[in-house]
């Protein structure tokens, strides 16, 4: 897995807007985007949650964004581990 830690380094305004660049990239994928790894920003499944959950996990419980939960980010990661659980 790579190196995420960068991203902490970073303030939250960046740190929110990728988080979103990587939420709407998973609900492309899930959606037009044909469960194709290219549209997600890390390139594979399992990377794109664990940076979802890096980010998601940099925010205190007073910050961290309302437009996405926990949960949401579990049903991605269960969503998106379908096609490689069962190839198509």
């Amino acid at each position: 897995m790579p190196d995420f830690k960068w991203i902490l380094e970073r303030d939250d305004a960046f740190r929110y807007r990728l988080l979103s660049r990587l939420q709407s990239d998973c609900m492309y994928f899930l959606g037009n985007g044909n469960r194709n790894t290219r549209h997600l920003w890390a390139a594979s499944v399992e990377e794109q949650i664990e940076a979802i959950k890096i980010l998601w996990n940099s925010f205190n419980e007073e910050s961290k964004p309302e437009w996405l939960t926990w949960g949401q980010i579990e049903n991605f990661e269960r969503d998106m581990m379908l096609h490689i659980l069962v190839p198509e």
